[in-house]
């Protein structure tokens, strides 16, 4: 006499489907915050390069806002998290500086999207991120990063002062804590497939079908 159970006449499923890894580039000004959030709401311990700031950065990047400030990014961050049991985002942020804007375009290559972190104290420092990525074409959300819990300006008048267009997310965020990080990823990757379903279409309704 047998026990157990048969598995004959069982169906198998299908197989776990392997995730998909995308990329995601978080962007802005000097210390805005990139290094935070990417900590934040990485689920690994994340890569970071982080060099002391000395005497050589005097007169060149400004302090006047961030007393507290004794270090900075050099080349980049990288994170990892994954948002679905099929979709993993890989994190990359970018050094703020001017001087290492050269990085950007081995950083930004095969990004799917990007995060332009805002101070609205210092809100001229976010410009050349967002002209950056508006030339490349690349979709991106602007994340204002309240710093302290203090909302100095609303995301409507945020978007006028930086002269975007309507369908560009601007949303209000605390780049410490992990869930306001996370919806920051998940407005990017849903942005990005907006725009990818919009370029698809746009040949059909060219063509008159």
């Amino acid at each position: 006499m047998a026990y157990g159970r048969s598995d004959q006449g069982l169906t198998p499923g299908p197989p776990p489907r392997a995730p998909t890894a995308v990329k995601i580039v978080v962007a802005g000004g000097f210390g805005v915050g990139k290094t935070t959030l990417v900590g934040a709401v990485s689920e690994i311990t994340p890569l970071t390069t982080e060099a002391v700031m000395t005497s050589a950065s005097v007169g060149i990047d400004d302090l006047s806002k961030l007393p507290d400030k004794t270090t900075t990014t050099v080349a980049m961050d990288f994170g990892r998290i994954t948002l679905d049991s099929d979709l993993m985002l890989y994190l990359f942020g970018t050094p703020g500086q001017d001087r290492f804007w050269f990085m950007w375009d081995d950083l930004c290559r095969g990004a799917i999207g990007a995060v332009v972190l805002v101070d609205t104290r210092r809100l001229d420092e976010c410009f050349a991120a967002v002209d950056y990525f508006e030339q490349r074409e690349l979709p991106f959300v602007v994340a204002i990063n309240c710093f302290n819990g203090e909302v100095a300006h609303k995301p409507e008048d945020v978007r006028e002062a930086l002269v975007l267009p309507d369908d560009v997310p601007v949303i209000l965020c605390d780049a410490r804590v992990r869930d306001s990080a996370k919806v920051i990823l998940i407005e990017v990757v849903q942005h990005a497939l907006i725009r990818a379903s919009g370029a698809l279409r746009g040949p059909a309704r060219a063509g008159g079908y």
